[in-house]
């Protein structure tokens, strides 16, 4: 698949390449990433090379993992990234980070929104879901932001520098941003 830029109001989520490396680099150099998510610590250059270069390329080629970064229009800054991972052709997981200087500014909730609503579309997904260990409560609070229902705790089911963690998991559906399914939903009822 070739890659999709999407545009909300104030941002430009574009795919990033090797002209990127550099400020992917530099973002990830934040303790705060580098603590909540799974890129590798410490952050060298060759692995956000390997990430600009191949790995997200290489994931829009072969309709794995779709991969943005989230710039602001007006002068391009890389304000955060999001991914796209498939799990199933109807069920993908969302994960995303914020550049420490544009925290606190709404950017990923509204990149979330955007992407959902493409992968609903697009994609013909009936579920996106997200994981972020226990205790990450930005990550948290942008899921329930964007309409995530939190499901639960999934116990050590995240791996993290080694060692197993547990981990909040919440959904959004087509349905909960008005757009419909691919496949009717039954909900459980008690």
């Amino acid at each position: 698949m070739d890659p999709a830029t999407l545009t909300t109001s104030r941002l430009l989520l574009r795919t990033v390449g090797p002209q990127d490396t550099d400020t992917v680099y530099e973002a990830a150099q934040d303790p705060d990433i580098l603590r909540w998510t799974s890129i590798p610590s410490p952050y060298l250059r060759e692995h956000a090379e390997g990430f600009t270069g191949q790995l997200v390329p290489g994931g829009w080629a072969n309709g794995s993992m779709f991969t943005w970064g989230l710039f602001l229009p007006e002068g391009e800054a890389l304000a955060g990234m999001l991914g796209l991972t498939m799990r199933s052709p109807s069920e993908a997981e969302i994960g995303y980070w914020c550049a420490k200087e544009h925290r606190g500014n709404g950017y990923v909730t509204e990149a979330v929104l955007a992407v959902a609503r493409w992968a609903f579309v697009q994609l013909s997904l009936d579920r996106v879901e997200w994981r972020a260990e226990v205790g990450n409560r930005a990550s948290r609070a942008v899921a329930e932001r964007a309409g995530f229902t939190v499901e639960g705790v999934l116990r050590s089911a995240l791996v993290h520098q080694g060692v197993r963690r547990d981990c909040w998991v919440g959904s959004l559906l087509p349905s909960d941003l008005g757009l419909p399914s691919t496949a009717p939903y039954l909900p459980a009822r008690d």
